[in-house]
């Protein structure tokens, strides 16, 4: 069955983007509905044949498409999100990798009665995770921080180190072992960290200088950024084969922890960038899979992955994570979640090829065993990683949460009610000092009013789905409501008044209006930050009225008194509802308002 190929690259693309589409309507990780929907186009119906239809630029295609991925996913990695769990993500990707590549050497090497030479071979491709497979999964499950940062720079870090001990393996095969060969291993071993490293990190000063000193404009940050990734990935393996990876996640490392430099556009392109290459790459992959071949390996294929999830895994982690605190349900999670992705695929494909060349013919199992264990750990861990994270409670709470523009008394007593009623809240502050006073009451602080790193992912990590600008000043208000609606929703943005229009110029109120445009009203026209800051001054408290009919504003005020203000109303559920000029929410029986006062409601 002949196809053309502009439509059939088309399809691809298309099949990607309602993959992603379903997977988050129904909240399961991406990679499941992009596997088979390669294996259903692909071995089932033939119609997506990636060899015949990209030739001999589907390698390279492969090759840059993964030194992206890994780079957008090395620009997330931030060295202070992993203080004092640093040595987690170091015993993983060291003590955890040699355990996981003997373990899974010695199982196929006993169980298919193959030359120990195709077995490490194996193991060490089966190293690799990768964030192709693990971020779609971070994503769904929405784990604590802490689990969340540790699992996501273990799976970009292992990719280049995993890769690089499959090219050592393959060096000590082809030469034949011996002294010779093991010195041999070293120099190769040695050449791709310095030159990778090397290359990564003059890459990435060069042009994280170039932000820092705007010598790019805006507008071509990611064109820029994109281009300087090929280059350097692909000088690196001009000079040391395959160091590629090491390069593109050294530059990327560097560049996320580089003072004073933006990275929002980059950040933003790239997101959508590796979605779009992650969707496509899956698609292809698994087009290429033999139904014929993986099924002769028959249950000893799935003794291998069985070896891998329930024995490997655990024991990695278990020793890793020694002495750490991280909880006993952390620990648990982390030890079933360590899918096999695109980097294995791909390396696996490439030196059967080569090892068949060399006389080994038995290396013919490296790939449909490899794409087995991809398909087992990617199926088994997305359709469980949900509900077991439910189960061990180590998941975030849904968006409900609150972010609030300046430390100042008014944010730190809402700041401090929310926590009481476990509604997540953080205070976004530019003051060093106005921080530190929300840190003492053990709220948590951001270190800027405007997202300039992060974007939505950073705060639906935390739980935060709404702004509230609460700062005395008003263009610092108005500034966070326009820059903000672009993270959460504009029903989700709130901006107080800072104090009352009389006296306000007439630039003043356009700016307002404005601001309208962006986001609600908080609270209503009537009340502003001044007026509330006095009334704290004058020793107001925030207090819960609970509702044992729908809400009346007259029986409300006779209960809890004439100056009382109402701010926010909880639902059944416990999630927090604003008050705005724009709209009440229309609470009833079994909600509780939180209102500032100067009594508690009497019964």
């Amino acid at each position: 069955m002949h196809f053309e190929p502009v439509p059939l690259i088309a399809a691809v693309f298309l099949f990607g983007a309602i993959c992603q589409l379903i997977a988050w309507r129904l909240r399961i990780p991406p990679i499941l509905f992009l596997l088979f929907t390669g294996i259903l186009v692909g071995p089932l119906l033939g119609i997506v044949r990636p060899e015949a239809l990209l030739g001999d630029l589907f390698s390279p295609f492969v090759s840059l498409s993964v030194a992206i991925i890994l780079f957008e996913g090395s620009l997330n990695l931030r060295i202070r999100e992993i203080r004092g769990l640093h040595a987690v993500v170091r015993n993983l990707v060291s003590f955890g990798m040699a355990i996981t590549w003997l373990i899974i050497s010695v199982t196929t090497r006993v169980l298919f009665d193959v030359s120990w030479e195709v077995s490490l071979l194996f193991g060490a491709i089966m190293v690799v995770s990768g964030p192709t497979v693990v971020a779609p999964i971070l994503r769904t499950v929405r784990p604590l921080s802490t689990i969340g940062n540790i699992l996501r720079w273990e799976s970009i870090v292992i990719d280049p180190i995993g890769a690089s001990l499959a090219i050592l393996v393959f060096e000590f095969i082809v030469i034949g072992g011996g002294r010779d060969a093991l010195g041999h291993t070293l120099v190769t071993f040695i050449e791709l960290l310095v030159i990778g490293g090397a290359i990564g990190l003059i890459s990435g000063y060069a042009f994280g200088m170039c932000l820092k000193h705007f010598l790019i404009p805006e507008f071509l940050h990611s064109v820029c950024a994109l281009a300087m990734v090929f280059a350097s990935f692909a000088l690196a393996d001009f000079f040391q084969p395959e160091s590629g990876l090491v390069t593109v996640t050294v530059f990327g490392v560097l560049l996320a922890n580089m003072q004073g430099v933006d990275l929002k556009h980059i950040l933003i392109f790239k997101e959508t960038l590796s979605i779009l290459l992650i969707s496509v790459l899956f698609v292809l992959l698994a087009a290429r899979i033999d139904i014929g071949e993986v099924m002769q390996l028959g249950w000893k294929a799935v003794l291998v992955c069985a070896v891998i999830q329930l024995l490997t895994r655990p024991l990695c982690v278990l020793i890793a994570t020694h002495g750490s605190a991280l909880s006993r349900t952390e620990r648990l999670f982390m030890a079933w979640i360590a899918p096999r992705g695109i980097v294995a695929a791909a390396i696996a494909s490439l030196f059967a090829l080569k090892l068949e060349l060399y006389g080994y013919g038995e290396a013919r199992i490296l790939v449909p065993l490899t794409f087995t264990v991809i398909m087992f750990t990617v199926i088994v861990q997305s359709l469980t990683a949900v509900p077991i994270a439910r189960a061990l409670k180590v998941t975030l709470p849904d968006s409900d949460g609150f972010l609030i523009v300046s430390s100042n008394p008014v944010s730190r007593a809402i700041a401090r009610a929310f926590m009481e009623s476990d509604i997540a809240v953080m205070l976004a502050d530019r003051s060093r000092r106005r921080r530190l006073k929300a840190e003492k009451e053990h709220i948590p602080t951001y270190r800027e009013t405007l997202p300039e790193e992060f974007e939505a992912g950073y705060f639906d990590e935390y739980g935060l789905g709404s702004l509230l600008a609460l700062s005395a000043d008003e263009h610092e208000n108005i500034e966070a409501t326009i820059a903000y609606r672009r993270v959460f929703k504009r029903d989700n943005v709130y901006s107080i008044r800072s104090r009352r229009e009389n006296g306000k110029n007439q630039s003043e109120r356009r700016l307002r209006r404005a601001s309208r445009l962006f986001g609600k009203t908080l609270f209503s026209n009537r009340i502003d930050y001044q007026m509330l800051l006095q009334m704290l001054e004058k020793g107001a408290e925030l207090h819960f009225f609970a509702l044992d009919q729908k809400l009346d504003p007259r029986q409300f005020h006779e209960q809890c008194g004439r100056e009382a203000v109402m701010l926010f109303a909880f639902d059944t559920r416990n999630k927090a509802h604003c008050f705005s000029a724009e709209a009440v929410p229309s609470a009833d029986a079994g909600w509780r308002i939180l209102y500032l006062g100067f009594q508690p409601p009497t019964i």
